[in-house]
């Protein structure tokens, strides 16, 4: 039995922490450390709470702030804490600050990293989170990949193929893991919406947020469709809008906005919605799962088999992208290719049997001899 931390700090970390912690801790000492990085209620408690994951052992509780503030506070008090836990590994998810500061903290204390959905590379060094998957997969004892796009990633930068395990996307295994609650949840019923006769929009990330030109062109284009938009708004998201004078145009179009919601509320919107449209990664990956076209406001993905299989389109933030890329899914010009392999239930699964497997890579010692960083 060993003793496994988890560091999740954010809503994709939680959904990927749901379906391991159920199977680690019936094999394993589990322990749960939130950094802490989203502290809005809906975006933290709720979806420990709608996903049946206990309380976390630990609560950071370090909230927003700049990159390097965030993962500052990161490092001091996750060294506190992981010194006090002294786990045998340390698994961080994704790609947040909180993955970063996990894996950077644990091979500083000699305690091996698994970074699960390692190997997603977007190809833009410019994005924090590509940033912080570079780094974490390069300092990783254990490499969990979701595709084999991404286990080939990792071998293109040299990491040993003995340390890299091809296991699945665990958000897909949590989406799976909670069918029946989607299919009862009533939020349609709720904000009076119809399947199929509407969007969902989520927009968060800074390239856009904090670019007054690219928010204004994106609320502009989609301000232009006839179709119902709903929006549950980031926290932040609400702040550059409202510093913008971009409110008044959203209130007055056929966007709605709604508060950040719960994960199943959300996933009903999802799974029934005529399009999403996002800038994230993981949303990207759910759409694909119900057969939903996805049209992303970014210029690149790491997501980069949801292209290949048609099940999304980039635009950017171009407003004639935009409203083409939207023409074209009503007009019914779409058709998306199967998921990949592993995409299933057992994901989490095949990551504690890796993690089982191969107890000489839970090991991080000091070299015993001369060139031995050269020896196979």
């Amino acid at each position: 039995m060993l003793k496994i931390a988890s560091v999740v700090g954010a809503r994709p970390q939680f959904i990927k922490l749901a379906p391991l912690n159920k199977r680690a801790k019936k094999r394993h000492t589990h322990t749960i450390v939130h950094t802490g990085q989203h502290y809005d209620y809906e975006m933290s408690k709720a979806f420990f709470d709608q996903l049946d994951i206990p309380q976390p052992d630990f609560n950071l509780e370090i909230g927003s702030g700049s990159h390097a503030w965030q993962t500052g506070q990161m490092l001091i008090k996750l060294g506190e804490t992981l010194e006090e836990i002294k786990p045998d590994l340390v698994l961080v998810y994704g790609d947040t600050n909180s993955t970063l500061a996990g894996a950077l903290v644990a091979v500083k204390l000699h305690i091996p990293v698994g970074h699960v959905e390692s190997g997603y590379r977007s190809g833009d060094i410019s994005m924090p989170e590509e940033v912080n998957r570079i780094v974490a997969d390069r300092i990783s004892q254990l490499l969990f990949a979701p595709t084999k796009n991404a286990v080939q990633n990792l071998l293109n930068e040299g990491l040993p193929q003995r340390q890299i395990f091809l296991v699945g996307d665990i958000m897909a295994e949590s989406l799976l893991n909670n069918l029946e609650k989607i299919r009862r949840n009533e939020i349609l019923e709720r904000l009076h919406l119809e399947p199929g006769n509407y969007g969902l929009l989520t927009l968060h990330r800074p390239e856009n947020t904090n670019n007054r030109q690219r928010l204004t062109d994106i609320v502009s284009s989609l301000s232009r469709i006839n179709l119902p938009i709903v929006f549950p708004v980031h926290p932040r998201t609400t702040k550059y809008l409202e510093g913008y004078g971009l409110m008044n145009r959203i209130s007055s179009s056929n966007i709605r906005p709604v508060p950040p919601m719960k994960y199943l509320d959300f996933l009903k919107l999802e799974s029934e919605a005529a399009y999403v449209i996002t800038d994230s990664g993981g949303i990207q990956e759910e759409a694909w799962l119900f057969r939903v076209p996805c049209i992303t406001l970014r210029y690149n993905t790491e997501r980069v088999e949801t292209l290949e299989a048609g099940a999304n389109t980039l635009v950017g933030a171009d407003p004639g992208l935009i409203l083409k890329a939207v023409e074209n899914v009503r007009k019914k010009n779409f058709e998306s290719g199967a998921t990949p392999e592993n995409w299933d239930g057992e994901v989490s699964k095949r990551i504690l049997s890796a993690i089982d497997s191969n107890s000489s890579l839970l090991s991080i010692k000091p070299q015993s001899s001369i060139g031995s960083a050269h020896s196979s």
